[in-house]
């Protein structure tokens, strides 16, 4: 019984994760596809049809490792960032190109990202394990962890003090909001629409801004945009090139570190670690061009590790959301209602780590690599230059955000009717206005909702 269990597990698994390796693999190479605005979203879509969490869990997985194999494409071969967390890697991309050897730069860098995914899973597994004693402490203490983490998150943003002053008004935003919801459309504590608004910030205030004359005359080009594509040599010898051969041993060394110090902190925003750790080993390589390849594939193998130990560490010990990326990209795994909760009031968590074992987390995480590393690695590697050709000639942009924006609006419908539009749409336009005026990014916002949540009360209590 229990072996029936496990194979039709592994079965669910297997295929949630190959689905989530085909559908991020392919969106990697759409340029400026934003993981929050696209992982979020889809993922709560995956958790409220009903998915079991085994399946959940393993298409996020592949989902996260797949992006940023695959975002590395256009920003080695166009000079275009696939993705926020590809804009740390631009630098040495675009000095790699012009030496003449984007291929060289794509291959050290996707290869830096396999081996560091490979690596993250079973090390942020292992410290959740030894943190998950502590769990009840936390939990009681979490309105205080959260007030000090998003304190502390939005000082370290780019906005620095500004930052943390412009969390007060976000907060009175989310809490009055909410008080309109409960008090003049039937009783309604949304929730998910509030995660949808924040993710899709910036492009809810670009859809908002060219509405207006002056929005359009400023988003207006005069002339098509050109991008250069640079030549690939894409010979091999191997459908499947080993990464552990594609870097030399001190940069599988300094890979291998990164990925293990960035998984072990899980509460630092992931774009600031990426540069660290690229700074980090910038000294050692002596050659400009081993100190580059280098960079890239340290810098791309921490966009990895400090994605899934910032999901993992957060959801194996405690069940509860306390790391930039657990309020962000992997917030549908720790609360999206109705199917997944976590109490404002008492902590209690009713999620993934409810239903999943430390071993499951395991075993179904090194799944979601090692699918994503079978299905979008070797593609990567052979096919770069052709897949970024045809996306750029092929794939319309407008029609990525219209087909996202659609899906927005349709899980708000299902939340909260209009008022779940309107909540959608307000706090996307507050957000976009602080992501853009302000560079208060997505972690930080998504933070000061649950200090609306979980702090705002305990505080209230207090006094």
């Amino acid at each position: 019984m229990i072996l029936d269990q496990l194979i039709q597990d592994l079965s669910i698994g297997l295929l949630w994760a190959v689905i989530g390796a085909l559908v991020f693999g392919a969106l990697g190479l759409v340029s400026g596809t934003d993981e929050t605005a696209t992982i979020t979203p889809l993922t709560l879509l995956v958790v409220l049809l009903g998915v079991p969490p085994v399946g959940i869990f393993s298409f996020f997985i592949a989902a996260v490792v797949s992006k940023h194999l695959s975002h590395a494409i256009p920003t080695t071969m166009l000079g275009i960032p696939g993705d926020t967390m590809a804009i740390p890697i631009l630098e040495e991309a675009n000095y790699l190109r012009r030496l003449g050897v984007p291929h060289i730069a794509l291959r050290k860098a996707i290869s830096g990202g396999i081996i560091a995914a490979l690596i993250s899973v079973p090390v942020a597994v292992g410290i959740a394990g030894l943190l998950s004693p502590f769990a009840g402490h936390v939990t009681a203490a979490a309105p205080w962890i959260f007030l000090a983490a998003t304190v502390l998150i939005a000082y370290f943003s780019p906005a620095r003090m500004a930052g943390v002053f412009v969390v007060v008004p976000f907060v009175m935003l989310v809490l009055g909001l909410r008080e309109v919801g409960t008090q003049y459309f039937g009783g309604q504590t949304l929730t998910v629409s509030f995660f949808l608004g924040i993710a899709a910030a910036p492009l809810i205030l670009d859809l908002l801004a060219i509405s207006s004359p002056a929005g359009r005359r400023e988003a207006r080009r005069d002339a098509v945009e050109t991008s250069h594509l640079a030549t690939v040599d894409s010979s091999s010898s191997s459908y499947f090139p080993n990464p552990l051969k594609v870097l030399d041993k001190r940069q599988v060394g300094w890979t291998a570190g990164a990925s293990v110090v960035s998984s072990a902190t899980f509460v630092f925003s992931p774009i600031a670690m990426t540069v660290m750790m690229g700074e980090a080993i910038r000294r050692f390589p002596k050659n400009a061009y081993h100190r580059l390849t280098s960079m890239i594939a340290v810098k791309n193998g921490t966009t990895e590790s400090t994605y899934l130990g910032e999901t993992l560490i957060p959801l194996v010990a405690f069940g509860l959301p306390l790391s930039p990326m657990s309020v962000g990209p992997a917030a549908p795994l720790f609360n999206a209602p109705p199917r997944f909760t976590v109490d404002a009031e008492t902590g209690v968590v009713d999620n993934l780590h409810t239903y999943m074992s430390t071993w499951e987390f395991l075993v179904f995480g090194l799944m979601g690599v090692l699918v994503a590393a079978v299905v979008v690695y070797p593609l990567a590697m052979r096919f770069a230059a052709p897949a970024a050709a045809f996306v750029m000639r092929n794939v319309s942009h407008e029609a990525v955000v219209a087909a996202f924006a659609s899906l927005i609006l349709m899980v708000a419908v299902w939340e909260g009717g209009v008022y779940g539009v309107l909540v959608v749409v307000t706090i996307g336009m507050v957000g976009g206005m602080l992501t853009r005026i302000f560079k208060l990014h997505a972690g930080v916002q998504f933070m000061a909702f649950y200090v609306a949540l979980l702090s705002v009360p305990a505080i209230l209590g207090l006094v």
